[in-house]
């Protein structure tokens, strides 16, 4: 059993950025963080054990902590006012590249374009990113599409961590259904994204099973292990090396390991190594309790 980990995988810098930011600022002061800062639930224990308080972006009340985070997945102006306004002191840890779909949907609006998102609708930096544009349109699938208005210019952008494949086939779509509109789609999938998109795609030309490590409410990281089960690999995607269950490696020959933006470099050094322990049992385990095993599972 080989196991080979994606060229791009794990933690992003924005990520990095965010947590490291909200780390500092617990550590001085009591801090509230309106949401969840990433998704993954080992970096909520990390902060919860240093102070960080959880509350709600939408809810002014949630906190009771003079210092408030607005987490990586950003937030509309129009909320980080609201709290500014309450009195509290505002830490934006908002990822660099959030920010960039942010003005590019800005820019896109001033200049006349009916918005459009590419993304979940209830994630919440498409939530974000449409908060000051109540006329936005969020789209994911091409039944989506009715929803659009008729309209001489359409602005598209996109949460920064869907699939290209999916995106582009939405714009293509967009043209095809609105032929007498002027189109503009400004790309804003984060770099990060698409460099763990195209490892995993190495990934699927040379493995036969795949370990995706990161938050189940993870969208990039949920996005790279739909990727990989649309290709016919035997696909788990974990949280933690607890998860692993050596039967599931039996047939395994190349085993492909990668991890979403927001999971941390400890997770996935303590999976490669829970791995390689797995495949040191299984080369050492008897050829008949091996077939025991098989014909029992079967």
């Amino acid at each position: 059993m080989n196991i080979i980990l994606a060229q791009h995988h794990g933690m992003c810098f924005g990520v990095r950025d965010a947590l490291r930011t909200t780390h500092t600022a617990a550590q001085r002061a009591p801090l509230t963080i309106l949401g969840q800062l990433v998704h993954n639930p080992l970096v909520d224990r990390h902060l919860a054990a240093v102070g960080a308080k959880r509350g709600d972006l939408d809810d002014l009340k949630s906190s009771t902590t003079h210092q408030v985070a607005i987490t990586a997945h950003g937030a509309s102006d129009k909320h980080r006012q609201a709290w500014q306004n309450a009195g509290h002191s505002v830490i934006d840890t908002t990822c660099p590249l959030v920010k960039k779909a942010h003005h590019a949907l800005a820019i896109l609006v001033s200049d006349g374009y009916q918005p459009i998102v590419i993304g979940q609708s209830q994630h919440v930096e498409v939530r974000g990113l449409i908060g000051d544009f109540p006329q936005a349109v969020v789209v994911l699938e091409e039944a989506d599409l009715a929803q659009i208005p008729v309209h001489p210019r359409l602005g598209i952008v996109s949460q920064t961590t869907q699939p290209v494949e999916n995106t582009l086939r939405l714009v293509e779509a967009i043209k095809r259904l609105h032929r007498s509109s002027e189109v503009r789609f400004i790309d804003t999938i984060c770099h990060p994204t698409k460099q763990r998109q195209t490892a995993m795609d190495d990934l699927i030309r040379e493995c036969d099973h795949i370990v995706v490590i990161g938050g189940r409410n993870s969208n990039n990281t949920r996005q790279l292990a739909q990727k990989a089960l649309s290709h016919g690999l035997r696909t788990l995607q974990i949280e933690r090396p607890e998860e692993l269950d050596p039967a599931w490696f039996r047939d395994a020959r190349n085993v492909g390991v990668t991890a979403g933006t927001s999971t941390l470099d400890e997770t996935v050094d303590a999976v490669m190594q829970r791995l390689r322990q797995i495949a040191a049992e299984l080369r050492t385990t008897p050829v008949h309790e091996f077939l025991r095993s098989m014909l029992k599972a079967a």
